[in-house]
């Protein structure tokens, strides 16, 4: 990569209290506006990895440095200040169920408020309006006042897309965010992605199990096995060769499929 990384992972480790070693040694360099699907076995380590970029994990070694200012050491208002500029979206949505739709879009702003106005909802017109334009960006704008328990789980992934969206973040990162999606949806939402990645140039780091959705939507690829790093292609470089050697172990065909 010669590009200058907006996000530069310098060897990083991760070993937590138990002893598990969820990452080891560690080293990612991401330009800005790149599309990096990260691949592997559960347990990889692929959320681990994922976490310590908005610092929900911190690294026991090695450093992280986002648009080149070392955040590991971050705290309090600085930290507020990082996770506003990075999204994050889950396997389980995380919307709260009887509030509507405008009100867990909303949500994504509450970094920009003081407490106690996000607590009484006390948004602006402007932020609803920004609401109702990242739901319409996502196609879901006419969902605004349902409530998010009357909705599918693709719908309900879209609207967690759309509150990302309030943050204005520069970088997205998406823990398998299709795998409770049936293949049409997941369809839908990976496009909600790339169309974001593109028009808006947010970076997006996902994790994802299925080969061939990596291989459709990635411009790289990241493979991991064990906490360590042992794949990183651009995708015209990537053979379907190549994931047997991140997915080996003892039971890899049966991973392989499953992948795929």
């Amino acid at each position: 990569m010669t590009e200058k990384p907006l996000i530069s992972i310098k060897n990083i480790s991760k070993i937590y209290a138990n002893g598990t070693v969820g990452l080891k040694n560690v080293s990612l360099n991401i330009p800005a506006g790149q599309f990096v699907v990260i691949v592997g076995l559960s347990g990889a380590g692929k959320s681990t990895l994922l976490r310590t970029i908005n610092r929900m994990h911190s690294v026991t070694q090695g450093d992280i440095l986002i648009d080149g200012h070392s955040i590991i050491h971050y705290k309090n208002k600085q930290l507020r200040q990082l996770r506003r500029s990075i999204g994050m979206i889950f396997q389980d949505f995380n919307l709260i169920k009887r509030s509507t739709v405008q009100r867990n879009v909303l949500a994504g702003r509450v970094g920009y408020y003081p407490t106690w106005k996000s607590v009484c909802n006390l948004f602006s017109a402007a932020d609803k309006q920004k609401a109702y334009q990242a739901l319409q960006q996502v196609g879901m704008g006419e969902k605004l006042y349902s409530r998010a328990d009357a909705l599918s789980g693709g719908q309900q992934q879209r609207v967690a897309i759309a509150r990302t969206l309030m943050q204005d973040p520069k970088i997205i990162l998406a823990d398998e965010p299709i795998a409770s999606l049936d293949p049409m949806t997941t369809q839908t939402v990976m496009k909600d992605l790339k169309q974001l990645n593109r028009q808006l140039n947010i970076t997006v780091v996902v994790n994802l199990h299925s080969v061939p959705i990596a291989q459709q939507f990635a411009d790289r690829i990241v493979g991991l096995r064990a906490g360590e790093l042992i794949y990183d292609k651009l995708i015209d470089q990537v053979n379907s060769e190549d994931f047997q050697t991140i997915y080996q172990s003892s039971s890899s065909s049966t991973d392989m499929e499953n992948a795929s």
